[in-house]
């Protein structure tokens, strides 16, 4: 958790008035008992109404005063917890962005969501609470403590040996839930994963009938995180049970001791109404400090997990240099090894692309064809070989340097809720209609747009919902086209696509005007064998590498997937 405060920087003064104000409000309340203690001994004791209205006034004064504290110091801690939780949150999210394809699959979507969403929450309020709570609950208790001495040290003597004993089960409590609250968070998080799982691949799971089955595995994980937390709970539970029995047991005590005190004449009866009155406020404050331990307990959970994000260095460093020396690329037996894997996704890749050529990447499913077009744009780096970018390794190149002359289509076309026309200038803002329908045009979606009643600001969906899979293919590859790329990488960016639709595509980007060195990669032989030069990839290495017809009398991997294509589609 304290790793975490240097977001509240921004607001010191908020995290100093809130606990003052808080304070002064408590100063009020420790008066109460005193003036009540007054009010009966002098004023009913001795029939002096006039004494009775000034102390009611008196009281109501305290009261006024003392709301208006506690509302302001609540106004500061709220200000202070909101604008924490939003700089927390920002950062975290800046430091994701920052993350690695690497680090991401390490983490794992579901759970950086629930620590940007979930445990960011959880840590605001512990925030709220503590800086409401942790000076005046301690005040208040240690305060009432003194000012029970002020009026009877005999009868005192009970709150010395029942507020050691509240801290001591207090802390016990607190410091075994801690763990137990990870845990509950660590089963969240596979609940969450489930859940996304099972919502963005709902239509395979009803293809292939597995509702059953998805249930049952949700049930499971349901069911750990119940019971974690229901464990969890009652170790809390048990705070406030045993808080109230020591306290109730201190009451009876201090009664007995009280009218011991009164029958001899020690002290009035007013002054055990105050010293009752202080353990009442005792118990107030320990409910509420009871509350806090259990809130602070859930929040410095959630701060550890969050500084684990935090804490996580990027394993992709950003080079320096802006300016490329031509765009030929050269894989010099390269290999990449995921995080965490056994073996090796791609091994021994060796070629060499010159600027302006087009190269096919082709290979079964699994064999590393995806991969390895990634690895261009640094989107995973190298783990073995070289690299090189127009003669310097790519490593070396400032990432939004290297990815501004990159046009990337990803295997799974992705669209963001806004309109047609923000999707498209997502790689670059500053163009005019004509360049986006020309880039519309190159990619077969100009009559997508067309058809639209307001064309390009259409509103797109979250996901892309509103159009279909080949429509969304298309809207993304004019999306790579609209920044004009020096290389342009389609990854398998045709499946949802006709043979037609995918030939009129192939050929629009050969006779693009800014000539771009393109990458494609797809299963269909049509969709590579009209390029200069195509890659042949067999668990994660080159099986061979050719132009088509050289590769079709001798590479049998080759021959295979183009036989089986042709004969289906002859069928």
């Amino acid at each position: 958790m304290k790793k975490l405060l240097h977001f509240l920087k921004r607001y010191k003064k908020e995290c100093v008035l809130a606990p003052l104000f808080k304070l002064i409000e408590a100063c009020f309340e420790l008066s109460v008992p005193l003036v009540v203690a007054s009010l009966i001994d002098r004023g009913i004791g001795g029939a002096d109404k006039p004494y009775i209205y000034k102390m009611f006034l008196l009281l109501l004064i305290f009261a006024f005063f003392g709301f208006l504290f506690a509302v302001t110091a609540q106004y500061f801690s709220a200000r202070a917890a909101t604008g924490f939780a939003y700089e927390l949150r920002r950062t975290l999210f800046s430091h994701i962005q920052s993350l690695s394809y690497s680090d991401l699959d390490f983490f794992g979507v579901s759970k950086l969501i629930t620590r940007i969403s979930g445990d960011v929450t959880q840590v605001q309020t512990g925030v709220n609470l503590t800086l409401r709570l942790i000076m005046r609950a301690p005040f208040v208790v240690f305060g009432a403590v003194i000012m029970a001495f002020t009026v009877d040290s005999h009868a005192a003597l009970v709150f010395c040996v029942m507020v050691p004993l509240l801290f001591v089960i207090i802390f016990l409590i607190m410091f075994g839930t801690v763990p137990l609250y990870k845990r509950i968070q660590s089963r969240l998080d596979s609940v969450t994963g489930t859940t996304r799982e099972n919502l963005v691949g709902v239509r395979v799971i009803r293809a292939f009938a597995k509702e059953e089955e998805e249930r049952d595995t949700f049930d499971k994980k349901n069911t750990a995180l119940y019971r974690a937390s229901v464990f969890g709970g009652k170790i809390s539970a048990l705070l406030n049970p045993v808080t109230y029995f020591i306290v109730n047991v201190s009451i009876a005590l201090l009664i007995y001791v009280g009218a011991i005190r009164v029958d001899g004449g020690a002290i009035t009866q007013g002054a055990v109404v105050a010293l009752y009155n202080y353990m009442a406020q005792i118990l107030t404050e320990l409910v509420k400090m009871a509350n806090l331990v259990i809130t602070t307990t859930k929040s410095v959970a959630s701060a550890s997990r969050i500084n684990d994000v935090l804490a996580a260095e990027p394993s992709m460093k950003n080079g320096e240099i802006k300016s490329a020396e031509g765009y030929d690329i050269v894989f010099d037996n390269v290999s990449l090894r995921y995080r965490g894997a056994k073996e090796e996704a791609l091994s021994d890749i060796t070629f060499t692309a010159t600027e302006g050529e087009r190269i096919g990447v082709i290979g079964s499913t699994g064999s590393g064809k995806s991969t390895l077009v990634s690895l261009i744009a640094r989107l995973y780096d190298i783990t073995g070989g070289k690299l090189t970018l127009g003669g310097r390794d790519v490593r070396d190149y400032d990432l939004s340097f290297l990815r501004s002359f990159i046009g990337y289509v990803p295997q799974k076309a992705v669209l963001f809720s806004g309109t047609v026309r923000e999707n498209l200038c997502a790689g670059k803002s500053d163009v005019s209609d004509s360049e986006l329908y020309e880039a519309l045009d190159a990619a077969q979606a100009l009559d997508i747009v067309k058809k639209k009643e307001k064309g390009l600001d259409e509103e797109i969906e979250q996901g892309g919902k509103n159009f279909s899979g080949g429509q969304r293919q298309r809207l993304t590859v004019a999306r790579a086209l609209v920044k004009k790329p020096r290389i342009l990488i389609l990854d398998d960016s045709a499946s949802a696509l006709d043979y037609a639709t995918d030939a009129a595509l192939r050929r629009a980007i050969s006779e693009l005007s800014f000539s771009p060195t393109v990458f494609i990669v797809s299963q269909r032989a049509s969709s590579v064998m009209g390029c200069d030069k195509i890659i042949v990839l067999d668990d994660g290495k080159i099986s061979d590498m050719g132009s088509h017809e050289e590769l079709l009398s001798r590479c049998p991997e080759y021959e295979e997937i183009y036989y089986s294509q042709f004969e289906k589609e002859s069928e």
